[in-house]
Parts: structure tokens; sequence; C-alpha cells
């Protein structure tokens, strides 16, 4: 993994941990794949490992990120599908070529052709969008709490009330902003 960067923000799911690599996107945006090289570590942490990127392959992989996100937020809120988000995914998913295989362990992975092989990987992010958005899992498509977030993420909570894409980050920060304001207030001068 390169030094320098921000660090991945993994999910138990592909395509919204894929969002993931955008995030604040209403307060400082923080750009985790901002370079070819980025993209490929991306993707080998995520399963789908590549030799490596292009600039114009980050560049619709970036497209493909933000049909994702526009789409599962559309959901979240319960809008209609944006068209041209829907075609990208849609193209994206028809593109790749990538087998699922069975590892000796009992754990399913991914086989990418040799000749397309970032094409590949984007098609699998794409279908595990498709699954997610047509209601194909257990869960459902919420947006985090934080203002300056936004992120899409898919809650598979028991309740299904989960507010914050990751309580490490979006979820410790709004707790301590609410604790030191509640400690501002009480801190006033004794009458």
């Amino acid at each position: 993994m390169r030094s320098g960067f921000p660090d991945f923000r993994l999910g138990p799911v592909l395509a919204t941990s894929f969002t993931g690599t955008l995030s604040e996107r209403f307060g400082d945006p923080v750009e985790r794949i901002p370079v070819p090289e980025r993209l490929a570590d991306w993707l080998a942490v995520s399963g789908l490992a590549v030799d490596s990127c292009t600039a114009e392959q980050l560049d619709g992989a970036r497209e493909l990120r933000e049909s994702i996100h526009a789409a599962a937020t559309a959901a979240a809120l319960r809008e209609p599908l944006p068209a041209s988000a829907v075609q990208v995914i849609n193209d994206r998913s028809a593109e790749g070529r990538a087998a699922a295989i069975l590892t000796p362990g009992g754990t399913r992975s991914w086989r990418l052709g040799p000749t397309s092989p970032v094409a590949d990987a984007l098609g699998v992010v794409a279908a595990d969008a498709i699954a997610v958005l047509a209601g194909e899992r257990d869960g459902k498509l919420a947006l985090c709490a934080s203002p300056t977030c936004r992120a899409a993420f898919f809650d598979t909570s028991q309740s299904r009330t989960r507010k914050w894409c990751d309580m490490n980050t979006c979820g410790n920060r709004q707790k301590k902003a609410r604790f030191q304001a509640g400690r501002g207030k009480g801190s006033g001068p004794a009458h």
C-alpha cells in the first residue's frame, strides 16, 4: 500500500465502499483515489487485483463511482434513479468479463481476464451496485447523517436505523461535536 495517501474506508458492500473513495463530499472533499496507482490499490484490497491502471481507466472508475453514488442517493431518498447514472452502471457491468470462482476455503473470489482486468474489476463493482440497487440484498440504502459527508451506505443492522457511514469517522466526529456543544452550555459563569 502506498503511503502518503488517505486510508481507504472499506465496508462489507463493494459498491458503497467504492463510493467511499470520495468522502466529505459536502465539506472538504477527500479523494482517496487521486492517481491511477491508488485505484489499483483499492481494487487489490477489494479482492480485484490488477497490475496497473491508466489515467483514462481512473476517469472511467470515477464516472462509475459518481454514478453509483447518484443512484444510491436517489434510492436512499426513494426518488427515481437518474437515467444517466443507470446507463453508466449498466454499461460498466456489461463491459466486465470477470468470472466468479470458488476458493478452496469456500469463499467467492474473482478471476479477471488478461486483456481487460480493470474493466473486468469495474464490472464486478457495477454488478454489485446493481444487486444493491435492485433490492437483491438484505438491508437498505441510507445516507450518512453527517452534513459534510452524506455518503450512501448499505445498512444491514437489525433495526435498519444506522445513522453513519462509518462510526469511527463520521459518527465519532458528530458525537464529539455534541459533547463539545454540551460542555460549552454548562461552562458559563455561575450566578
